[in-house]
């Protein structure tokens, strides 16, 4: 299946990311093959960890000092790769590569569970992807495709954060340049996604959200034309089917609309994934492997189709701090000083609305792990000094994503004729011409997604 772009030709050269549930097992790993085996055009595969591997990988590099624990989870890890490897016709290259990265997540476990660190847990959760990485390219080569297996440590540069390290673009375009582009001519190149290395070449992690991100780098170092992430769900949806089923796919979307999508709680798509592709201007296709036939999501840079309201997304485990001072009042620098404290503490904020006494804002929530953050102790005793500090959880973001909806009349009225019944906080409009929002109780927000895409979408 080659997927062809309506609005130009044939893509010359496609970078295609496979996610975790889409090289689960052997079965699933093959209808990914087959994805690329009818798609010329791609040339460079990212693939993520076996579903399920990653998680195991954490659990090992946390530190487990009890041996069987630790055992019993290496065993899984085993079961899971060699589940794979004896559906091979020729498995014996393939089999010693394994073995001698199981033998490494041993050794890595071990000292894990004398003292844990980032370091240590980067290096350990790598062996995920560079476990797939041998098994899929040899199910390629089995299929025919003339496949090669390539260690994306050796392009993908980025800072010594371990865990959320930040990639260097031009260092990435100058090392693929060199490295990577030379293999495209005659063979389709399989690599990592969300791994990388410093300039000391340390193993770094890329965090949440890494391989798609890692993906769209690749794409623009490479100057790919077409970006695929292929997932479990045949693209995006006006908002997501589990909570209202009468959502609708969404077969074309813009760089801007898909951005506020991600940036507000779309899991689907990691916000980071698009700053590449737009930088470059590479349209991206979001589809399914599992039904591959069904189509799926292109987002561009111009759509079409421009609908007032496009699309809601739902971003749960909010933390709304609410700080008021009557120095506030008709005072200048009270702003400053307030976001002097937050950036002192590395806090950054999501959205924010002012009264005249009063300011709310919400915490940014890109590297807890999907939980709520939290306002660590010294920023609150900071702040104290400064005003009364009030922090409350519990609360969801909804937010209506679209276009020149802040400059078209009657839109908001639609919106919240609807959600009369509701007490809505923070309410952000009219910063941008995308979205509309607003937090609301937790025990709302599935109602308040389901009336709202009723009434709009259905």
């Amino acid at each position: 299946m080659s997927l062809v772009d309506n609005n130009t030709a044939t893509p010359p050269l496609t970078v295609a990311k496979f996610g975790g549930t889409s090289v689960a097992d052997f079965t699933a790993m093959s209808r990914s093959a087959a994805i690329i085996k009818h798609s010329p055009d791609t040339r460079v595969v990212l693939i993520s960890a076996c579903s399920g591997v990653t998680n195991l990988l954490v659990e090992l590099a946390n530190g487990i000092s009890e041996p069987d624990r630790r055992q019993q989870l290496l065993q899984r890890l085993g079961e899971i790769h060699y589940g794979v490897i004896k559906e091979l016709r020729s498995s014996e290259p393939v089999s010693s590569a394994v073995n001698v990265l199981l033998d490494s997540v041993s050794t890595l476990a071990a000292q894990a569970a004398k003292q844990p660190n980032v370091k240590l847990t980067d290096q350990l959760v790598s062996h995920g992807e560079l476990l797939s990485t041998h098994l899929f390219t040899q199910i390629l080569k089995e299929m025919g495709v003339d496949a090669t297996r390539f260690d994306i440590r050796d392009i993908m540069r980025t800072d010594s954060q371990f865990g959320k390290a930040i990639p260097q673009p031009e260092d990435i375009r100058q090392l693929a340049t060199a490295r990577l582009q030379p293999l495209l001519k005659n063979q389709v190149v399989v690599s990592q996604g969300f791994i990388g290395s410093d300039s000391q070449g340390e193993t770094t992690t890329l965090g949440r959200g890494g391989s798609d991100y890692s993906a769209a780098l690749v794409a623009e170092a490479v100057n790919a034309t077409t970006l695929e992430i292929w997932t479990d769900v045949p693209g995006m949806y006006t908002t997501d089917p589990r909570i209202a089923p009468a959502a609708k796919p969404i077969k074309e979307i813009s760089f801007s609309e898909a951005s506020e999508m991600a940036n507000f709680g779309a899991k689907i798509l990691h916000p980071s994934t698009l700053v590449p592709a737009i930088r470059q201007q590479i349209p991206v296709f979001i589809g399914s492997s599992k039904e591959p036939e069904q189509g799926g999501t292109w987002i561009r840079e111009s759509v079409n189709e421009a609908p007032l309201f496009r699309a809601l997304a739902l971003r749960c485990n909010q933390t709304m701090v609410t700080l008021t001072s009557l120095n506030m009042f008709h005072a200048y620098g009270f702003l400053a000083e307030v976001f002097r404290i937050l950036a002192e503490h590395k806090i950054s904020v999501d959205l924010i609305t002012t009264s005249e006494v009063s300011v709310s804002l919400t915490l940014d929530q890109t590297d807890t792990g999907g939980g709520a953050p939290t306002l660590p102790e010294a920023a609150v005793e900071a702040l104290d000094k400064l005003c009364r500090v009030d922090v409350e959880q519990g609360l969801c973001l909804v937010a209506l994503i679209g276009n020149q909806m802040s400059s078209t009349k009657g839109s908001a009225k639609r919106v919240f004729n609807t959600l009369e019944d509701y007490n809505l906080r923070m309410i952000c409009y009219g910063a941008s011409p995308h979205n509309l929002c607003f937090l609301v109780k937790e025990q709302d927000a599935r109602s308040v997604i389901q009336e709202l895409h009723q009434n709009i979408f259905e």
